[in-house]
């Protein structure tokens, strides 16, 4: 009797070629930003049928957002970029998150005592 192996083949799926390719061009943009930004951490999170959200957080305390078609694409890019990955975007990886003016402006910095959006 021969062996066999079933593979998934459904779409978004890692073993899509396409979902492959997507991957792999995501974990060349978290490389390149870990490099310019001295390293970096990430968090993923799913955001429903939009995919997932992969927030990276440099050790300069720069930050940035990528989003994939799906969760499985976001988990492969991370693990092929080779970044630690965390749970939950809390803690000290939050606190790692360095803000400026333009982020109190755009995320409510009036109701929390930043400058004023004047």
């Amino acid at each position: 009797m021969a062996d066999t192996q079933q593979i998934d083949e459904t779409p978004g799926t890692v073993q899509d070629p396409k979902a492959e390719r997507a991957a792999a061009k995501l974990a060349q943009r978290i490389t390149a930003f870990s490099k310019a930004h001295g390293g970096a951490e990430a968090q993923v999170a799913y955001i429903g049928e939009r995919g997932a959200r992969i927030v990276l957080v440099g050790e300069d305390g720069g930050w940035g957002d990528l989003v994939a078609t799906s969760h499985e694409i976001a988990e492969k890019a991370v693990e092929k970029a080779g970044v630690t990955v965390h749970e939950a975007f809390d803690g000290e990886f939050a606190a790692k998150v360095k803000t400026g003016p333009y982020e109190w402006k755009r995320m409510a910095g009036i109701q929390v005592g930043g400058p004023s959006n004047d």
